[in-house]
């Protein structure tokens, strides 16, 4: 690993750690040359399916794409980084277990839009606006109207 002060590749690892899922490793290191502590982070590195766009186009599966997308969404809401995390950690292990080569990008936005409801649900109509590209007012109210009527069937009064 190289050191992000000075370049130096010999380093050694300080400490250890898994996150909760044990799907992330955490490694505190420090350099042999100028002693800088830096952290690295290890990911297993699974193979996507190929996202196909509405236009036809293939895309490889970008994970910062929809953290960007939700963290816009969820901006000035209290939703943490961590919630976004495993939000889409689920969607990763959606897609590895459909075992696909490739999957239309609507499915994501689907999964995105329904998990979204239930995490929060300004974050969702803001994603929405955005996903269903609402051409009016009244396309934006219905979405808000069928978000009020699911919400009544799994919360009646």
């Amino acid at each position: 690993m190289k050191c992000p002060y000075c370049g130096n590749l010999d380093n050694k690892v300080i400490d250890s750690r898994l996150n909760k899922d044990a799907t992330i490793t955490r490694r505190r290191r420090s350099c042999l040359s100028c002693d800088q502590r830096f952290t690295t982070y290890e990911r297993l590195e699974v193979m996507m399916p190929v996202l196909v766009k509405k236009d036809g186009r293939r895309e490889p599966w970008d994970r910062q794409k929809i953290v960007v997308g939700l963290e816009k969404a969820c901006e000035k809401r209290p939703v943490s980084r961590d919630a976004i995390d495993q939000f889409v950690d689920e969607i990763e292990h959606k897609l590895q277990d459909l075992g696909a080569k490739e999957v239309p990008s609507k499915v994501i936005g689907e999964w995105v839009m329904e998990a979204l409801s239930a995490l929060d649900e300004v974050a969702y109509v803001r994603f929405a606006s955005v996903y269903r590209q609402f051409k009016d007012v009244n396309e934006f109210m219905d979405e808000l109207k069928n978000l009020l009527e699911t919400r009544e069937r799994e919360f009646p009064e």
